[in-house]
């Protein structure tokens, strides 16, 4: 395989296949051995289809040995969380146990686009971890097992940690991709909410009830591959009405010289971890070196409300309907009941335009805010945070502003964590640029020791 081997870059990976240095199947056995490996110990892969991907696998060499290429991601293998509905595979929505043996007929639009641009579906990963009765044991984090990897995403972050997979496309509400990105020490990324196409997600709901907030993104070892996937996904299906034709543009990286970058390293009643801070306070001087505009500015927003409001949303919508009350706290059943009504739905939603009017002013003047993606390293397991620790997660799923995860570096107890790059909304292109400069800063994907 490639010298990286399962850790290689998706990009690379997928390259090198079109170019014959490495074959598809070899691709394919090589994770399939890295999921035997350590799967048991992660619990991050749920469903796995070895005799299927080994067969699409010889089918992807043989046509390009014809000549044939059938998309950016021809032969490369992939997983996806559970929640995405996938065609002929196991798809429980997290383990749900009234879907533990389902199996759509049919896929949804980001498994369809993956498959059509030649991407092998090896299986599921966990994911929503929401379930208090879930068919599938936890999934632990690669950095130290007693470790959470974060969630609702959790096998994704898991997987692409420890190298079982090169590409996963989580889902994300309020903090699903950010937080395990940042637990995980891998990329993630909240694209411009209604970017891309939510078919094929909430099959668990009667009716599509989470029509705000919730976004599907992808996650990866490199900027690149975000850039990759969401190429891919994104765009209007002619299902999901919510997302408007609004075409891809490639885009020249932003000279640094050019940027005007706010940054913050704290929260409002919260204290970010000596480490985090520390980087993120690095991170700004480096950039004003290079000739950024580098300032300590935020949006005229108080973040202690836009959390609040996210948890109120949140409580709003999954309280409707509600065929598994169990999955959420005992705080979402009591909220939803006390607010189930079309006026405070409304009235949340009216408060949330106030917000993104105050997001949007704030990128009249900036190109990126820089921010710790969480206040602290992975917890271990049992050990919840505290609410202060979640007003990071808030920050782009209340806005609507895409933002990416990047890995900064580790703790003194061996654990990673990772920066949040924001930018103004439908301008993804741009701010994956951006990323891709500050990502040189913190050093990238570090591969957990063991794997």
């Amino acid at each position: 395989m490639v010298t990286e081997g399962v850790f290689a870059p998706a990009h690379v990976l997928a390259m090198s296949i079109q170019r014959r240095e490495v074959s598809s199947l070899e691709v394919v056995e090589a994770y399939l051995a890295q999921i035997a490996r350590h799967n048991p110990d992660l619990n991050a892969v749920v469903t796995l289809d070895e005799d299927g991907a080994r067969m699409r696998a010889r089918e992807a060499d043989a046509a390009l040995a014809r000549g044939e290429e059938w998309g950016p991601l021809h032969g490369l293998p992939i997983t996806l969380e559970d929640a995405h509905s996938t065609s002929g595979m196991r798809t429980t929505w997290g383990g749900l146990p009234r879907l533990a043996d389902y199996v759509p007929e049919e896929d949804g639009t980001v498994a369809a686009r993956l498959k059509a641009a030649g991407a092998i579906l090896l299986g599921k990963t966990s994911g929503p971890e929401i379930w208090p009765d879930s068919v599938f044991a936890r999934t632990n984090n690669p950095w130290d097992l007693a470790h959470t990897p974060g969630g609702s995403s959790a096998g994704v972050g898991a997987a692409l940690a420890a190298g079982l997979t090169p590409l996963d496309i989580g889902v994300d509400t309020l903090g699903s991709i950010q937080n395990p990105a940042h637990y995980c020490g891998i990329y993630g990324m909240r694209p411009t909410e209604h970017s891309v196409p939510l078919t094929g997600v909430f099959f668990l709901d009667p009716i599509r009830k989470f029509r705000v907030m919730s976004v599907a993104g992808p996650m990866a070892r490199s900027v690149e591959d975000l850039r990759l996937a969401l190429r891919i996904i994104a765009g209007p299906d002619g299902l999901d009405t919510h997302v408007p034709p609004v075409p891809w543009r490639d885009l020249e990286r932003p000279k640094m010289g050019e940027l005007r970058i706010a940054w913050s390293s704290e929260f409002p009643g919260s204290s970010t971890q000596d480490e985090i801070r520390t980087m993120l306070e690095g991170v700004a001087g480096e950039l004003t070196g290079g000739g950024a505009t580098v300032e300590q500015s935020t949006p005229d927003v108080n973040l202690i409300h836009q959390y609040e409001l996210g948890e109120e949303l949140f409580d709003l919508l999954a309280g409707t309907f509600p065929e598994e009350p169990t999955a959420f706290s005992e705080e979402a059943s009591v909220a939803s009941k006390e607010h189930d009504s079309l006026e405070a739905y409304l009235t949340a939603l009216d408060r949330r335009d106030e917000m993104m009017r105050a997001w949007n002013k704030f990128f009249a003047g900036w190109d990126v805010t820089i921010m710790a993606a969480g206040t602290n390293t992975a917890e271990r397991h049992g050990e919840e945070p505290t609410e202060p620790q979640e007003y990071p997660y808030a920050l782009s799923a209340v806005s609507g502003c895409p933002m990416v995860v990047i890995p900064a570096g580790v703790d003194r107890q061996g654990l990673p964590f990772g920066l949040q790059v924001i930018g103004k909304r439908w301008d993804d292109e741009r701010l994956l640029g951006i990323a891709e400069s500050v990502s040189e800063l913190t050093g990238g994907f570090r591969r957990p020791q063991g794997y």
